[in-house]
């Protein structure tokens, strides 16, 4: 629409910050990769997006909601994930399956962060984290339309080339040091800090160096899968031993254009570790001031039961950010979070 002059006028206020166009082409990538799923057979399945527990994560908070359930007023969380709910169902019915639904994360927002978004998460019983990152793979090519090649890297290699030291043999002051030369100290230092453990204080410093250090350099030539994380890193995940011998997380993250678009786990089946991990996140969250979040005692029971399996998330806003070369989430989404 144009003024007398055709000059075009400003856009109403109640308008998407997503074109027409984006949006079809999203429709499209959506219906793709609802197509790749049924020609293997993966069911597709819905759960709930309200649950009794909560993410025990410290570096995620979930949205509370307050509800009335018979006749009680109770609160219940708007899931960080359908991890939860979908292993319950694997648990049960033991068949691959996928769910595309939103998932709600509180206080993150920007370029590439939005409180509510979309994610796909899938389970394949008997896959490798080989076999996951092949199909990984060729959901890749069809979304995108040509071959794909992925480089993969580990987490210790990553961290070497654009830190300069070893992350899982380190010392804590050598952390700290590396931090203070990259001018890092002013994000988050005093909730690295006020962590009571050596082990919980390195982890919190090899965090930070890698998501400001080495995350914005992954993924530009080649999509990159980042392999062997430290196990802290992954509550969920199965363990194995390096060939260094360290123990590391069996895990990968894809990163294109270094932004982290998918995370994979060798999925843990131990309803006894996962309690004693939950217990644990409680306790740091406590140290940092944040609030107890209520566990999934029906994940617990149902760990016990899972078979082996791999699971994978994948941040579909920012996957089709990356295919479609947009620079900010408004463009993929039609209303962010400060205008819904």
């Amino acid at each position: 629409m144009s003024d007398a002059n055709n000059q075009p006028l400003s856009k109403p206020s109640y308008a998407p910050t997503m074109t027409l166009v984006m949006a079809q082409q999203r429709a499209q990538l959506m219906s793709a990769i609802r197509q790749f799923f049924a020609m293997r057979q993966v069911l597709e399945v819905q759960t709930p997006l309200l649950s009794q527990a909560g993410n025990t994560d410290t570096f995620l908070q979930s949205v509370a909601a307050h509800v009335t359930y018979q006749d009680k007023p109770c609160t219940y969380y708007l899931h960080t994930s359908p991890e939860f709910a979908m292993k319950r169902l694997l648990a049960s019915w033991q068949v691959p399956m996928y769910q595309i639904c939103p998932v709600f994360r509180d206080n993150e927002i920007g370029a590439r962060h939005n409180i509510e978004f979309t994610m796909l998460e899938w389970y394949q019983p008997n896959y490798s984290l080989d076999d996951m990152a092949a199909e990984l793979g060729e959901l890749l090519e069809l979304l995108y339309g040509h071959p794909i090649i992925m480089s993969h890297y580990r987490y210790v290699d990553a961290f070497m080339d654009f830190v300069g030291i070893h992350p899982l043999t380190a010392s804590l002051a050598a952390l700290q040091a590396v931090a203070e030369d990259k001018g890092l100290i002013g994000f988050d230092f005093n909730s690295v800090e006020s962590c009571d453990s050596e082990k919980d204080r390195r982890q919190s410093w090899l965090d930070l160096l890698f998501s400001h250090a080495v995350e914005p350099n992954l993924g530009h030539d080649l999509p990159t899968l980042v392999i062997e994380y430290p196990p802290a890193t992954a509550a969920l995940a199965k363990t194995a031993v390096d060939k260094e011998g360290n123990i590391v997380a069996k895990r990968f993250e894809l990163y294109i254009k270094g932004i982290e678009i998918a995370n994979a786990y060798d999925e843990l089946a131990d309803g006894q570790a996962l309690r004693e991990r939950f217990e644990q996140d409680n306790a740091l969250r406590g140290r940092h001031n944040l609030p107890q979040m209520p566990i999934d005692m029906h994940l617990l029971a149902a760990s016990n039961d899972l078979i082996p399996c791999s699971g994978i998330a994948v941040g579909i806003d920012r996957l089709f950010m990356v295919i479609t070369g947009a620079s900010s989430l408004e463009e993929v989404i039609p209303f962010p979070s400060g205008l819904a």
